[in-house]
């Protein structure tokens, strides 16, 4: 049976707590000041809200200095929020892995791998035809790395470069317990755009920024 939303104020203290966690995850880190004008309501409630986050162990701070004032607290998600984003699956995921590695070695990890990113590529390719711009290519990619839980957009910088943005990654413990899987991720996306554009991560999650960001610069 579906558990009931909370009702009353509670109910709304809850959801409003959910919605800042969503808007962290999908904005980065953000002041009290834009969170409160974000939702309509005054700094005292948002700060009200965050407090209690940060008790729960969702969310932290980092005191960032302004021209005039006091540095304003700028909040963010800890690792623990990562549990409330699809995680694909992570305690399953992680213990195959191990095994994989008892049973045939890290040469046999890295076969698999292989097998799992030529999959995920000739899949993409389906997705994101080359007839599309680059643009039409990561835009169709965000959209169905989106549907798979990464929370992915794109950003066209001023030079023609873009930042390929995902905002969770919800292999993110398997990831942590075999590094191949980000370095695969790297290749994947470099052989879906091809030759013809340079791939790069300036952002990388397991490294503890908020998102993994990939700088691609047609060439």
């Amino acid at each position: 049976m579906r558990k009931k939303e909370p009702q009353g104020k509670d109910g709304t203290a809850v959801r409003t707590r959910r919605a800042i966690i969503k808007l962290l995850k999908e904005e980065g880190p953000m002041d009290a000041l834009r969170l409160a004008e974000h939702f309509g309501v005054s700094g005292m409630a948002v700060r009200q809200h965050l407090y209690n986050l940060q008790e729960q162990n969702l969310v932290t701070f980092a005191e960032e200095p302004r021209a005039m004032g006091r540095p304003a607290k700028m909040w963010r998600l800890t690792h623990e929020a990562n549990r409330l984003f699809p995680d694909g699956y992570a305690d399953l995921t992680v213990s195959l892995i191990e095994s994989m590695k008892e049973a045939f070695g890290e040469e046999g990890l890295e076969r698999m791998l292989d097998i799992r990113n030529h999959k995920q590529v000739e899949d993409y390719r389906h997705k994101t035809p080359d007839s599309l711009s680059l643009r039409g290519q990561l835009e169709a990619l965000a959209q169905w790395r989106t549907s798979e839980g990464y929370m992915a957009e794109i950003i066209e910088n001023p030079d023609g470069s873009f930042c390929f943005v995902e905002k969770h990654c919800p292999i993110c413990a398997a990831a942590a317990a075999c590094s191949g899987l980000c370095r695969k991720e790297m290749e994947m996306l470099q052989r879906i755009l091809g030759d013809s554009v340079f791939v790069e991560r300036s952002d990388h999650i397991l490294k503890g920024a908020s998102r993994c960001v990939y700088l691609i610069k047609p060439i």
